[in-house]
């Protein structure tokens, strides 16, 4: 998306509060975000970001059948606070699904964020999104993808902070910790990894 860092330090005189930006949303021909206040664009994707997106969103929701937990699209409005919501590409939410509206356009309590990079967003999804997702109380872990490399990152909340792990190999296994699932980094890079430059 358009925004960046500084957007978020940038002094905004009027904000559009979480229930103008849903009425927004709900009546708008493409999809947009609110940071700091202020309505964003949503850019779209290349073929290996759908498809990395979908690898990853069919092999959870696939590991968790049978469990109470639900796996939601890049359609699924994450709700941060009254000035901020996003679009993960994908996210995860167990039990009660909690929305900050009646029309449940924005979902309040993901326990997992999955977000594919792009060259004009990985900036923003390892910097001031992943802070804003951090900043959510029931946020258990934020997983990152590079579309460009075979590169994830994993950050998961600890007792005393969040955890940062890397994987960088077909052969590696992500351990989602939360959902108590493993993720094998060769189906999330299934189709696409014979593109990409290996670190």
């Amino acid at each position: 998306m358009a925004a960046t860092a500084p957007a978020l330090a940038e002094k905004v005189t009027v904000k559009w509060t979480l229930g103008e930006f849903l009425s927004f949303e709900e009546t708008a021909q493409i999809k947009h975000q609110l940071v700091a206040g202020r309505i964003y664009n949503m850019a779209g994707g290349t073929d290996a970001h759908s498809e990395i997106a979908v690898n990853v969103l069919a092999e959870i929701h696939f590991r968790l059948r049978g469990k109470d937990c639900g796996t939601l699209n890049s359609d699924m409005l994450v709700r941060i606070d009254e000035h901020n919501a996003v679009y993960p590409d994908a996210s995860v939410v167990c039990g009660e699904r909690r929305f900050a509206d009646d029309g449940r356009l924005a979902l309040l309590n993901p326990i997992l964020v999955i977000e594919v990079t792009s060259p004009s967003s990985m900036e923003d999804d390892r910097g001031w999104k992943l802070d804003l997702y951090k900043s959510l109380p029931s946020l258990r872990a934020c997983l990152i993808i590079d579309q460009q490399r075979i590169f994830a990152e994993l950050h998961t909340r600890a007792d005393d902070g969040w955890l940062l792990q890397t994987f960088d190999s077909l052969n590696d296994r992500i351990p989602l910790a939360p959902l108590h699932i493993e993720l094998p980094m060769a189906l999330v890079y299934a189709g696409v990894s014979g593109d990409l430059a290996r670190n």
